[in-house]
């Protein structure tokens, strides 16, 4: 999973930055890395004036799959990546984890016949 994290002119931090997303991202998103090939941050400051003037945009790009984006808006880079983040891991789980995994078992056709001859 490649992630690419971009920046507008009015984001500080710079390498360091970056550095610190894609490590929180590729942990967070680690159990979906078998199905998404790259995964996008991008960290912009809107010039609407508002307190939550910080947005974060994450795109997922899944092999063979139309994408899926998020957005957070936030006072802070740090809370709008955060927030984002966190709604990027329950687009996923939802589309992912819970199509795989069907309630935690098998279903009943699946199961042993059960004897009943005793």
């Amino acid at each position: 999973m490649q992630i690419q994290v971009n920046t507008d002119h009015n984001i500080d931090g710079g390498e360091k930055l970056a550095a610190y997303v894609t490590s929180e991202l590729a942990s967070s998103l680690s159990r979906f890395e078998q199905w998404l090939t790259r995964v996008e941050v991008h960290l912009t400051v809107d010039a609407a004036g508002r307190v939550e003037d910080k947005r974060c945009v994450i795109e997922a790009r899944p092999a063979g799959a139309q994408s899926v984006a998020v957005t957070h808006h936030a006072g802070t880079v740090d809370d709008a990546y955060t927030g984002a983040a966190q709604k990027m891991a329950k687009v996923l789980d939802t589309k992912y984890s819970r199509a795989h995994d069907h309630k935690g078992g098998d279903t009943i056709r699946h199961m042993e016949p059960v004897d009943d001859s005793n």
